[in-house]
């Protein structure tokens, strides 16, 4: 921890939702800010570290699965018959099933660095590789998660461990398939993981809980989950609605579609997040805005796999909360996710500027970014809501030589980094005021990229 506050000046930052210029930005030795001053005067930015250009919030990456970064590229060839979800799924096992440690923490470190030189400054990490490739226990049941913590401290990047609840293969079934055997868990198991995670300087590193789906859990457990999550105050995360198959499995089951099943059966509350809800009824997303729950979209990941297309227009009209996931890992870019989830909105109906319209402003990307970042702190149960007092020292300083924003006026910086590719570049990228990305790059690159590159010739070579 500092021992002293410091002093930024950038001349222009996103702040309350709109670009404001001459900004004087002060974080405390906590990494949280203290003050932020708009059209500072000369004599009040003497002595403030000069930022290269405009700055905008760090963004939480509100779902990871850290070891599919190591399939990204390698599942876009098609087999015999149709291929979809369960047959993406089938050939990402093959990861799940043969990474050890030493190598999920090369595959996380390498993709972490990725998402912080994006400007991600934040990431919920959906964990549920618990046990060793055989399926048996290791000696330190904290092995895997570990793995992921000592990847996050390597680069500088901001983690939320997400110990994932995976009981059974499918709706009815008595457990899981062999090649689910590294998932197998309890309530009482993931519960002691999330209180192991070794908590991180400046409130960079803290611990959720979550339940894999509706099909991996019995009702019993999931209750058990929630009430332990409630009485800590733990953000609890669950994949739901994904594919239309679960839909119709979940259907059968219990008589309910999946989020109907889960607002009628659990304390659904502001601390839950709902991962992807693609195929949900406007009804649905409005019963998820009335709980306070949120929704955490992943586009890329959710085109890339068929899943669907989510409603934005009508969880807007209800008024619903929401954040951003890269899940798969098949983009590492905000920007990506953000511009994709627009124009899945375009392509479906036939229109432009769907998110001004629907949310409410001028602007599609201020409204998609400014949504996107008010999601993160729900999606973390910390304080990331942007550049205001009280809230953690994450920015990214842009850098405005990139091709994206050559001539771009200073009000129209965030359309072209939304919809302007390739995505503009990053000059700088500060976690809790300390800088982790400078000139672009996290500093030691190349011995990340050496041990991701060695431990993707073993896993696949």
């Amino acid at each position: 921890m500092r021992a002293e506050a410091k002093r930024y000046a950038a001349p222009q930052a996103w702040v309350n939702g709109a670009w404001a210029q001459d900004v004087l930005l002060t974080a405390g030795a906590d990494g949280h800010w203290l003050n932020i001053e708009a059209n500072a005067t000369p004599e009040a930015l003497r002595g403030a570290e000069r930022l290269n250009g405009p700055v905008l919030p760090g963004i939480v990456n509100a779902h990871s699965h850290a070891f599919q970064r190591a399939i990204a590229g390698l599942t876009e060839r098609a087999g015999a018959g149709q291929d979809d979800f369960w047959r993406w799924r089938d050939r990402m096992y093959s990861a799940a099933l043969r990474i050890t440690p030493d190598q999920l923490e090369a595959v996380a470190a390498l993709l972490y660095a990725e998402l912080l030189q994006a400007g991600y400054t934040q990431v919920c990490e959906f964990h549920y590789l618990h046990k060793a490739t055989d399926g048996k226990p290791y000696a330190d049941p904290l092995e895997m998660s570990l793995a992921l913590a000592r990847a996050a401290q390597r680069t500088g990047m901001g983690l939320t461990l997400l110990p994932t609840l995976y009981m059974r293969s499918g709706f009815g079934a008595a457990g899981l398939r062999e090649d689910q055997r590294r998932f197998a868990s309890t309530p009482d198991s993931v519960l002691r993981l999330a209180e192991g995670v070794p908590a991180g300087a400046e409130g960079c590193v803290n611990a959720g809980l979550a339940l894999h789906s509706l099909r991996a859990v019995d009702a019993a457990a999931l209750q058990e989950v929630a009430v332990a999550s409630q009485a800590r105050g733990m953000a609890v995360h669950i994949h739901i609605a994904e594919q239309t198959q679960e839909v119709d499995d979940c259907l059968a089951a219990t008589g309910q579609r999946p989020i109907d099943w889960l607002l009628s059966h659990a304390p659904v509350d502001a601390r839950w997040n709902l991962v992807h809800a693609t195929q949900s009824t406007p009804a649905e997303l409005q019963g998820v805005s009335r709980s306070g729950a949120s929704v955490v979209i992943c586009p890329s990941t959710e085109a890339n796999l068929g899943d669907g297309v989510f409603d934005l227009p009508a969880y807007a009209a209800a008024g619903g909360r929401w954040s951003i996931g890269s899940d798969s890992h098949v983009t590492r870019s905000w920007q990506e996710e953000l511009r994709l989830l627009e124009y899945s909105q375009r392509l479906a109906l036939r229109q432009r500027n769907i998110a001004a319209r629907v949310l409410g402003g001028p602007s599609s990307a201020d409204m998609l970014f400014s949504k996107a970042l008010a999601g993160g702190s729900a999606a973390t149960s910390l304080p990331l809501g942007g550049l205001s007092v009280g809230q953690r020292a994450d920015f990214m300083v842009l850098d405005t030589a990139s091709a994206a924003l050559l001539g771009v006026p200073a009000d129209h910086v965030l359309d072209a980094m939304v919809f302007s590719s390739p995505d503009a570049r990053l000059d700088a990228v500060f976690v809790a005021g300390q800088r982790v990305v400078s000139g672009g790059q996290v500093p030691g690159w190349p011995r990340l990229a050496a041990d991701f590159s060695r431990a993707m010739k073993t896993l696949w070579g």
